[in-house]
């Protein structure tokens, strides 16, 4: 590990029943997030069957939560000796920075606050056995190496955040997720508790957000983009009561996790307004919505409406202690404000431009009259548009330039791009996946994420408090499905926000994951487990192509073949990229001596014409969306149908497109394919049509105009021209220009109205 001012760490960690000293096995510490300084000294703590541990008033929640660790975790007696100490230190400048000293005769943990002494419980934690976790640990001694951990994190806000609207899930589970945000050593959990789809709190001034919006009659069935929607025809839903969320928040400040809880407005209401009508702008009866998606019924500004949504957040705000109550602020079409005269008239009294300005008018009154409760507000960064309210806090989830802009202003600021931190995205290329609404988020693309967005200047960086990753449950309707998607993404995220960036390292990363693994298979945590699964890509050198593979492990073994059979332990050990010369299909796995691990690598290389020619793109494509650069558009590998953030798409925001491949030599063309990503609930929009140009070998060109083939609900926008070359049948292409036009502004009454559109586009194949 590269642990800052360390030059080797060894943790021993041995049954003491039959062994001696010089046997002791030893194991690399795998502490998740990565500590500052961790440092190894001479001896050895030997825990037997009792401990003693000594702590005063100062450390009660970290001293406690030890305390009962240890009773659940073994079969160690607790005694009044002082084997564990914790000491008050005034002189660690971070209030949650702590040091942990491993001595031969006992452990002290220093910290300034009784938060800063918990996160050294959880790197104590996890230096125990995995078995502790669930009291399976039977063994009478135990032995440490002695060492020395100084640990600070690197941003004061660390969170997770759960949708419990579209997908609804137990106490226990929450207060699980709760548990494993602690040993993790984040800070916050966000709550997200009102959607279109369900109201979750109890607000006992108004029962029918208990009688009606909790409840909606039916669910959609498989993907939004699916034609025709399809319902399962149940009822589903329900709500926590206040006793329950009493229970919850008093569990999280037990492990030093604040719950902001998420109070959505002016939009995603239409629960809300099912239950009340006339919350809304046209007084008309509404259903809680049953499919996913941004719906035009939000709340109208009239002044029934403020007196509720005050009522609301007056019982809110006794069940949360937290600083802040998140306002929601995002996806609210203006469609009804429009149209509505009391909409309308509210924005002529108050002297409002438009509809943004009432939003920003909307935003600015609720949170006044959370000021005045005691309470701050984070809305997400749409609460920009208008004018920001004066002491709100931004929670930058559309890319980093809503934070850019609200940092500048000097507001304080959360990272959550959806490139990053939308765990509701896909995180593996393998078509056995289980349903996610799109996108494609790997492992190593939360960790690499840096919440400093590198244009802003050192003085306004400081207003980024830090991160959090998102889980959006339209597509898991269970605990295990929530698990999958959270774990391991959540480790990386962890680090991200806790670990210091010259202690951070990717490769060593996975190594703890691996290891951490097996507490979550102690923990019964249904975790994703990709480490061993390939990535491949396709490579020129000399105008000769090869297909590059990898794992993210680098001392597993990877066997291939190319002509479509299994592969097995007898297959091609992989020890070089693999000349490509025609259409091959790869099958890869990684095994040890015995077996497969992880899933089977299929690739299939369509070589075509363009395959290895020159390409040059006009504009750069997002830095979220770069794929594997413009080459990865005439390197014969598909994109994903339904991951277009995989290596092959490329996305552009808002930007018109120009495209030259300059082929290796003259030749015929017979026709040119491509295909567009056409994602509308993720802002992404196929273009209409593409002007093509050819270049032919007598300096001639052709143009010509290609209708694309899109249908709003489909996922897939095609091209498929035919080319027909003028004069002589002989003649030769050397240049194809693609120029491909930006969709616009997204419309009323779509996901991100009033927005640039995103344009993707995956192979550009050439025969």
């Amino acid at each position: 590990m590269s642990f800052k001012k360390i030059v080797v760490l060894f943790v021993f960690i041995t049954f003491l029943s039959n062994c001696k000293t010089e046997d002791y096995a030893t194991e690399i510490p795998q502490i998740i997030p990565a500590p500052n300084t961790l440092t190894i000294n001479e001896g050895y703590l030997l825990l037997d069957s009792t401990i003693g541990i000594a702590y005063d008033d100062n450390f009660k929640i970290s001293g406690d939560f030890l305390r009962k660790y240890l009773q659940k975790g073994s079969t160690i007696e607790l005694t009044d000796s002082n084997d564990i100490q914790f000491k008050l230190d005034d002189t660690i400048e971070n209030p949650e920075g702590y040091q942990l000293d491993i001595q031969p005769s006992a452990i002290i943990i220093k910290a300034k606050t009784d938060q800063g002494a918990f996160y050294a419980v959880q790197t104590l934690r996890q230096l125990l056995p995995p078995e502790f976790e669930n009291g399976s640990f039977s063994e009478e001694n135990l032995s440490i190496q002695c060492i020395t951990i100084t640990d600070a994190p690197e941003f004061q806000y660390r969170g997770m955040h759960l949708d419990v609207g579209r997908h609804m899930f137990s106490v226990d589970f929450i207060k699980q997720y709760i548990d494993a945000l602690a040993l993790l050593k984040m800070n916050t959990f966000h709550w997200h508790l009102t959607e279109d789809q369900g109201w979750r709190i109890e607000i006992k001034k108004y029962p029918k957000l208990q009688d009606i919006a909790a409840y909606r009659n039916e669910t959609l069935i498989g993907h939004y983009s699916d034609q025709p929607h399809q319902f399962d025809g149940k009822r589903y839903g329900g709500f926590y009561t206040q006793e329950e969320v009493k229970a919850i928040v008093a569990y999280a400040q037990a492990r030093h996790v604040t719950v902001i809880p998420e109070i959505e407005l002016p939009g995603h209401a239409q629960a809300a307004i099912s239950a009340y009508p006339n919350l809304g702008c046209t007084g008309e009866q509404v259903n809680v919505a049953t499919k996913w998606g941004v719906f035009e019924h939000i709340y109208c500004s009239k002044e029934e409406t403020f007196e509720f949504l005050e009522d609301v957040l007056d019982e809110v705000v006794t069940l949360f202690p937290s600083e802040y109550i998140h306002i929601g602020g995002d996806e609210a079409p203006k469609t009804n404000w429009k149209t509505c005269d009391q909409c309308q008239n509210r924005i002529k009294e108050e002297g409002l431009k438009d509809e943004h300005e009432l939003q920003n008018y909307f935003i600015t009154r609720i949170e006044k009259h959370l000021n005045s409760k005691g309470k701050k507000i984070i809305g997400w960064d749409e609460i920009l548009e208008g004018g920001l309210a004066p002491n709100a806090t931004v929670m930058s989830w559309r890319g980093t330039k809503g934070a850019i802009e609200a940092a500048k202003q000097k507001h304080n600021v959360i990272m959550t791009p959806t490139s990053h931190c939308y765990f509701d995205y896909y995180q593996s290329t393998n078509p056995n996946e289980p349903t996610a609404i799109g996108g494609f988020l790997p492992l190593e693309k939360v960790y690499n994420f840096n919440p400093i967005p590198s244009e802003l200047s050192v003085p306004a960086s400081k207003y980024i408090l830090g991160a959090q990753g998102n889980i959006w449950t339209e597509y898991m309707p269970t605990e295990d499905q929530v698990e999958y998607m959270a774990f391991p993404r959540m480790f990386a995220m962890s680090e991200v926000v806790w670990s210091q960036n010259e202690n951070k390292d990717y490769p060593d990363f996975i190594k703890r994951v691996e290891h951490f693994n097996k507490r979550l298979d102690v923990l019964d945590i249904n975790y994703a487990n990709h480490l061993y699964e390939i990535e491949g890509k396709l490579i020129s050198k000399n105008n000769k192509n090869y297909y590059q593979l990898s794992t993210t492990l680098a001392d597993k073994i990877i066997y291939y073949t190319t002509d479509g059979s299994p592969v097995n332990l007898l297959s091609s050990v992989y020890d070089k990229p693999i000349p490509i010369k025609e259409n091959t299909k790869i099958i890869a796995a990684v095994f040890d001596t015995e077996k497969r691990l992880g899933s089977v690598f299929y690739e299939t290389i369509n070589y075509h014409k363009a395959v290895g020619a020159t390409i040059t793109i006009n504009k750069t494509a997002h830095k979220s969306y770069s794929g594997s650069g413009p080459e990865g558009l005439i390197n014969g590998i598909l994109g994903s149908d339904s991951r277009y953030g995989d290596h092959q798409w490329l996305g552009f925001w808002g930007e018109d497109i120009e495209i030259t491949i300059d082929l290796v030599e003259e030749i015929e063309v017979k026709s040119i394919e491509t295909r567009f990503y056409n994602g509308n609930g993720q802002w992404i929009y196929a273009p209409n049509e593409v002007d093509i140009e050819f270049i032919l070998d007598d300096g001639s060109r052709v143009t010509d105009k290609i209708k694309v083939e899109n249908q709003e609900n489909k996922t897939l926008a095609n091209i498929n021209y035919k080319f027909v070359t003028p004069k002589k049948l002989d003649i030769k292409v050397k240049t194809i220009i693609l120029n491909i036009p930006n969709y616009g502004i997204i419309p009323d009454g779509k996901q991100g109205a009033g927005q640039k559109a995103w344009t993707f586009i995956d192979e550009i194949i050439l025969n």
